[in-house]
């Protein structure tokens, strides 16, 4: 059996890094404005890593470039501000919304229920949705305008509870 002398060329194409790589990439350029960015579209329930930015914009804080107060206060305004907007949709539009879901009985008994828990549990459900349970966070927002949760408790919970997250 003959061997090829001449090797087949593969033709390499050039791929676009991933979004986390250029995320990455900026935040030694960024770090306070893409914490702020990042944050609040996260909170939005954006497929944004947050998280990781946080983590990589400690990192660099550490060595002093950027300033950690100014990321921590960067992400904690973007969670901040992102929350405020879901909760005020579902201030605005969630009563309409809920009303709609709510014609069939079984959903509707259930999104009473649900909505008399959040009331009476609201505080908690708030806070621990910033940071234990993340990922409920944007949709226990919505709900909480919804429902018709004191905007001082939501807004106090969740910034006690963005607080934790942004620290942690």
């Amino acid at each position: 059996m003959a061997v090829d002398p001449q090797p087949q060329r593969v033709a390499l194409t050039r791929q676009s890094p991933p979004m986390i790589d250029t995320l990455l990439a900026l935040v030694p350029d960024y770090g306070a404005w893409l914490m702020l960015v990042a944050t609040f579209c996260s909170c939005l329930a954006l497929p944004i890593p947050a998280s990781l930015l946080m983590l990589t914009g400690g990192a660099f804080a550490a060595t002093g470039d950027p300033a950690l107060t100014s990321v921590a206060a960067a992400a904690l305004t973007g969670a901040f501000a992102a929350d405020q907007v879901r909760f005020y949709v579902g201030r605005w539009g969630g009563g309409a919304l809920l009303a709609r879901l709510g014609r069939d009985r079984t959903r509707a008994a259930v999104l009473t229920k649900a909505g008399a828990r959040l009331a009476d549990i609201g505080i908690a459900a708030v806070f621990l949705s910033r940071w234990l349970f993340s990922p409920l966070g944007p949709w226990v927002n919505l709900a909480a305008g919804a429902v018709g949760l004191r905007w001082s408790v939501f807004t106090l919970a969740g910034i006690a509870g963005e607080a934790v997250w942004v620290t942690a």
